[in-house]
């Protein structure tokens, strides 16, 4: 299967221009994707980008991703109600290295003839003088045509800087400086881009009458209408410090049956024979949720580490009652936290730990778990109360050794009440 093929039957495409495929079958090219270093890490939202570069890679192609540090000075307006901050060329070469980073995790930088490379477009628009730019690039288009552009238009009443209005001249200027120096011949990106994408072909044409290709990816969607990589917390962001790994997983996991369909295709890369047998067997058992472990397992693995992929399939055990003690002692506090997020807590003295504390004491006095002393006891003597996953009896006393992460405490009232104590 071709590369325009591979992206077909996924659902990763949205707009192509005539000749796009006949092209990438004649010889390997080049092509690039753009991405925003107005952060030091990427997040999910990035990822049909990527992955539209790995199948590129894949195929037998050189992939470039563009680090837009110029861009970045400037502030892409598509997608945006107002103007966004300028960051300085420090932060931003900051947030190249830490997305490279994360790309390693996807592209391979060392494979011979079609290795991706990673440039930045601050390296040569550094050095262009106002007047040179305005000769050499913004003779060649009108502002009519940069005025039908979406991306302006639906800023016309709000207003709209020359600085944003300009963003296009700089993106049709890489692809311009990529094709004469890479022989870059296709431009990618998510289907908000075509107008600028479609800039950039234009300025080549014009300026040089080379005939060069664009393809965008839909904008990825929730089936409840909701926006993709949001939760209530912000962005899924690849950097663990931001999104812990625990999390990443668990948002894969509780995508619904309909998103699942969808972003199996669109991020992994598991073969169609794989996702109509995937399919298959989700389809007679729903409630096994077959397409969501998959899912949730190949791209935590390619994102994190197995390992980590590993220790969240513990952690989740451990919520619904069925991980140990050891694994709940071996968790980080990181997801420690994560796992039981949203759940009540309450605080207590390492000094009265230390002194030791009647578990009876420790549910009524101390924390309010329980209402009464009797209610405490009969839910002991039933074997309903378990610290740290172990059950105990009204003999139990709570001492420093029970401390998780030397600092937390985990209650649980009957099957499905947890609590935690966080002792300071």
């Amino acid at each position: 299967m071709n590369f325009i093929e591979e992206l077909r039957w996924r659902g990763m495409i949205h707009d192509i221009t005539p000749g796009t495929k006949e092209q990438l079958e004649k010889e390997m090219s080049v092509a690039y994707v753009g991405f925003d270093p107005s952060s030091d890490s990427l997040h999910i939202g990035n990822l049909v980008s990527i992955m539209m570069l790995k199948h590129f890679q894949l195929a037998g192609n050189k992939p470039i991703v563009l680090i837009g540090g110029a861009t970045g000075m400037i502030g892409d307006p598509s997608g945006k109600s107002e103007e966004r901050n300028l960051l300085d060329e420090k932060v931003l070469r900051h947030n190249q290295e830490c997305q490279k980073k994360q790309l390693l995790k996807f592209l391979d930088f060392d494979c011979g003839e079609n290795s991706a490379e990673l440039v930045n477009n601050y390296d040569w628009m550094k050095e262009f003088s106002f007047l040179g730019f305005l000769r050499d690039v913004g003779k060649h288009l009108t502002v009519n045509y940069m005025m039908a552009k979406d991306s302006v238009k639906s800023r016309m009443e709000t207003g709209i800087s020359f600085t944003e209005f300009s963003y296009q001249l700089v993106q049709g200027y890489d692809f311009l400086f990529l094709n004469q120096n890479y022989n870059c011949k296709l431009q990618m990106g998510g289907s908000d881009q075509w107008g600028n994408i479609i800039t950039g072909t234009e300025l080549i044409r014009r300026k040089t009458g080379k005939e060069v290709y664009a393809l965008t990816c839909p904008l990825v969607t929730k089936a409840d209408g909701g926006k993709f990589g949001k939760t209530e917390a912000g962005n899924v962001w690849i950097d663990s410090k931001k999104t812990s790994p625990y999390k990443f997983y668990q948002f894969w996991l509780n995508c619904s049956d309909e998103d699942a369909v969808k972003y199996v295709k669109l991020f992994t890369l598991l073969t169609k024979n794989e996702i109509t047998e995937l399919e298959k067997q989700h389809n007679e058992a729903p409630h096994l949720r077959i397409l969501q472990k998959a899912l949730a397992k190949d791209i935590t693995i390619r994102v994190h580490s197995e390992e980590d992929y590993n220790t969240d399939l513990e952690a989740s055990a451990i919520l619904f009652g069925k991980g140990t003690t050891e694994t709940l002692k071996n968790l980080s506090e990181d997801i420690l936290l994560s796992v039981f997020e949203g759940i009540p807590q309450c605080e207590l003295s390492l000094t009265e730990v230390t002194e030791g504390i009647n578990i009876v004491d420790f549910l009524t006095d101390k924390t309010n778990i329980f209402n009464s002393k009797g209610e405490a006891r009969r839910m002991l003597k039933d074997g309903g109360v378990s610290i740290n996953k172990e059950k105990v009896k009204d003999t139990f006393i709570i001492t420093e050794k029970d401390l998780l992460n030397n600092k937390y405490i985990l209650v649980q009232r009957g099957k499905k009440n947890y609590y935690l104590v966080r002792i300071f």
